[in-house]
């Protein structure tokens, strides 16, 4: 079958669901169907890397970031009609699989409805809580983006009124057959807050052969004991995108205040890098690693004694602790709903639900905790079940029987 893909950003660019939406590219290839990505041309030094992949379709598109990492394409009649015009060397489209949550949405659900092609939409994004991250003006920005959705949706599946972050998913999901989400917690969300009535739950996975390229260089397996970790201090990791709902920087004053002999690596970019630096000058053992490749970042993963998971109700799964607990690493967790996804082999942090002074010194404790526990030789081990169920190969196989029930239906 061919599939089209559609995102807000780039697959090229920094993001959890541009690395998820590569590797289901992947491993649909690998399983011999077409993939076709859509998305809003790159800007900036990286932007001519992904001109020469031939499923890229890039979208006429503008710079909204300082860095030019990100960038938007106006949901329109313009856009409607390039994409239209690019199509049409492609062969016939199958199934439309919507992977965004605005622009990219937009444009997804008006072509689908344009050709009368089925829409299977998976939910990357919690719009509420991300929004009220990074700013106090959330509600008047959320009304506004649901008069967007209104608009630029007009005529596709049931009309749904409503200015918070759930009517603005329920908008998208109007036009669907299908909703995925990338874990179980954010699908029961989806169903109780009546944004569609049963969504799928497909974890976002992780690259079999990378990780098992990892594992080798590695030179031991998930099963074989704590105890037989490389020599030092005790190894953190943290990785992500530096803006306020990452939560880097409670992170990193939990880190000066838990006083510990250890180390510590942060992978990743984004705004918050230069205060992030500032909070931790000085300190030994601290080292800003920038942003890595996708094997890179994973070996650095496996080689840490144990990963930093900071976000809290934000994540709609929060991949870094699903690929650390595949390879064999423990986590801190932050958030509850990953904790309960997990089910085990990591350390909770307390006072999730706290005011931020309370949970940045919950985060203090459990790092000394943790730390304590890397040096004695009994940190937790990751439960070799997620494992398992977190390769991309059976994620693929999971994602293609929903395109395959929708087809059937259609």
């Amino acid at each position: 079958m061919h599939v089209v893909f559609f995102g807000d950003q780039h697959l090229d660019s920094l993001g959890g669901a541009q690395v998820s939406m590569r590797l289901q590219r992947e491993f649909l290839e690998r399983a011999g169907h077409t993939v076709t990505v859509v998305a809003p041309r790159m800007h900036g030094a990286r932007a001519a890397a992904g001109a020469t992949d031939a499923a890229y379709l890039d979208l006429p598109s503008m710079p909204i970031t300082l860095d030019r990492e990100y960038s938007m394409t106006w949901p329109g009649r313009a856009t409607d009609r390039f994409l239209d015009r690019a199509m049409t060397t492609r062969p016939p489209v199958d199934l439309v699989h919507v992977q965004a949550d605005f622009w990219g949405a937009f444009i997804g659900h008006r072509y689908a409805q344009r050709h009368g092609i089925p829409v299977v939409h998976t939910m990357h994004n919690r719009v509420d809580v991300g929004i009220a991250a990074v700013t106090p003006l959330h509600r008047p920005v959320l009304g506004a983006l649901n008069l967007w959705r209104r608009a630029a949706l007009r005529g596709i599946g049931r009309p749904v009124g409503g200015g918070d972050g759930w009517a603005f998913l329920r908008g998208l999901a109007a036009g669907a057959s299908a909703v995925t989400a990338p874990s179980t917690h954010f699908a029961r969300r989806l169903e109780q807050h009546d944004v569609f009535d049963a969504v799928d739950v497909i974890w976002n996975g992780i690259d079999d052969d990378v990780r098992a390229a990892v594992l080798a260089d590695r030179a031991h397996s998930v099963a074989e004991p704590v105890e037989a970790r490389m020599p030092g201090r005790p190894r953190f990791v943290w990785l992500g995108r530096m803006s306020p709902e990452k939560r880097l920087l409670p992170f990193l004053e939990a880190w000066n205040a838990a006083g510990i002999d250890a180390d510590l690596e942060i992978i990743g970019g984004g705004g918050q890098r230069a205060a992030a630096e500032k909070l931790v000058a000085g300190r030994p053992g601290v080292r800003f690693a920038g942003r890595l490749t996708y094997p890179q970042t994973l070996a650095r993963i496996a080689a840490a004694d144990a990963l930093v998971q900071t976000s809290i109700g934000f994540e709609t799964q929060g991949m870094t602790p699903f690929e650390a607990a595949t390879l064999g690493t423990p986590s801190i967790i932050s958030d509850p709903d990953i904790a309960a996804e997990l089910g085990g082999g990591f350390w909770a942090v307390a006072d999730a639900d706290g005011a931020e002074p309370a949970r940045v010194a919950a985060l203090a404790e459990t790092l000394r905790v943790a730390a304590s526990d890397i040096s004695a030789g009994t940190a937790p081990t990751p439960l070799p079940v997620v494992a398992e169920a977190f390769r991309q190969s059976s994620r693929t196989a999971a994602m293609i029987e929903v395109y395959e029930r929708v087809l059937a239906e259609d």
